[in-house]
């Protein structure tokens, strides 16, 4: 379980709907949180999975984790491997990629 910058945050990242089990259905989620990335985002109602990234968290406004987004495209390349044609490991799949030292 990742520790949110505030009780506010987690409680909406972990908010689940009895009503939508997709988030981006759910008129009331707001959050985002890409645990691979890192990465926080205010959803976008507008039929599709979109959200637009945020630096900070707008209940404490503490300053959120830089994405790791650009790192974890550049572990693939370094790796040989394209995530739009090849199979992407399981363990790059989430949070575990980020246990993986870099290589540069």
């Amino acid at each position: 379980m990742t520790n949110h910058c505030c009780e506010e945050m987690g409680r909406r990242v972990n908010a689940r709907c009895d009503q939508h089990d997709d988030p981006f259905a759910c008129p009331d989620a707001l959050i985002k949180f890409s645990a691979k990335f890192q990465e926080y985002g205010l959803i976008i109602h507008d039929g599709g999975t979109s959200s637009i990234t945020i630096d900070f968290c707008p209940w404490c406004g503490r300053r959120l984790p830089e994405s790791q987004r650009d790192r974890w495209f550049d572990e693939l390349e370094r790796r040989g491997i394209d995530p739009w044609e090849d199979e992407v490991p399981a363990d790059f799949q989430d949070v575990r990629w980020l246990a993986t030292p870099s290589q540069g």
